[in-house]
């Protein structure tokens, strides 16, 4: 089944750039068909991938503001295999030009993948940090919302801010949107703290927090630098195999989904029930600690 997912979470440094481009590497790896499309004006999703983000002609912006197709603006990253739309901080005015439009301004992203959107098997969107209409946009085009956070308590202030624009969302304009998982990133077992706000979300969240868990982790932090994402600078680190992990959960889901021929309750990647590799419940949660 197709699928648009937005990566979103308005607090900053909770992991959604590294999530986007590692998850999208991953998915690419099963041979899966993805688009990453970078909608934060920092266009960290797009270094990240090995584009030079001040060399664009064409980038999220241009198709936002009607001023180009989708299938125009996209580049293959051929070292990730996945397809990526980039950005740049042209979208910072894209964002505030779209607030002047009297009508349709939530649902430019959700006009633009039309023509595209069957040519992928998974399209992750970046959303900015903030809730402003870039994340709505994303937010209105998605068929769900995967949120990265940190085990933290002002992260848990966020995520409700976040879940209740969620409903907004799914009130007014699409009523489909669901919740894909919350993702615990950045986590350290050792640290008293993460447990028990890690306890705390699968107690109010249950299967929607992904078993998965991503560690604080070296090569995933340098990654960016080089241009690309950790299965490609150290495939054998924590955090690249943390991500297939997700991958594979993610995929697990959708396959137990149509299974049993249930499109609702938990998207098509409905919830896991075996988990991943890096499980936080299991005897090795060490594993998943800081290092390379």
């Amino acid at each position: 089944m197709k699928r648009v997912i937005a990566i979103a979470n308005q607090k900053g440094g909770v992991g959604k750039t590294t999530t986007a481009v590692n998850l999208a590497a991953s998915l690419a790896a099963t041979r899966r068909r993805v688009l990453l499309i970078d909608l934060d004006p920092q266009g960290n999703a797009t270094m990240g991938s090995g584009v030079d983000k001040s060399q664009l002609t064409r980038s999220a912006c241009e198709v936002l503001l009607g001023e180009c197709e989708l299938a125009a603006a996209l580049l293959p990253i051929e070292h990730g295999g996945f397809t990526l739309l980039p950005a740049n901080q042209d979208l910072t005015a894209a964002d505030v030009r779209l607030l002047t439009l009297p009508i349709g301004r939530e649902t430019k992203l959700r006009q633009a993948l039309v023509p595209l959107r069957e040519t992928f098997d998974v399209i992750l969107v970046d959303c900015p940090p903030a809730l402003n209409m870039l994340t709505v946009n994303a937010l209105v085009a998605a068929d769900s919302v995967l949120i990265p956070m940190q085990c933290e308590y002002y992260s848990l202030e966020g995520l409700s801010a976040l879940l209740s624009t969620v409903e907004q969302i799914r009130a007014a304009v699409n009523p489909q949107l669901e919740i894909e998982g919350v993702l615990r990133t950045m986590y350290d077992p050792r640290n008293n703290l993460a447990s028990e706000v890690s306890a705390q979300l699968q107690s109010h969240f249950g299967e929607q927090v992904f078993r998965t868990v991503i560690p604080r982790n070296v090569r995933l932090a340098e990654a960016p630098s080089f241009g690309r994402p950790a299965l490609l600078h150290d495939r054998e680190s924590r955090g690249a195999l943390a991500y297939l992990a997700l991958a594979g959960e993610m995929i697990r889901r959708e396959e137990r989904a149509k299974a049993r021929g249930a499109e609702a309750g938990g998207g098509a990647f409905g919830p896991d029930t075996d988990g991943g590799a890096a499980n936080d419940s299991s005897p090795t949660g060490q594993a998943i600690g800081e290092g390379s």
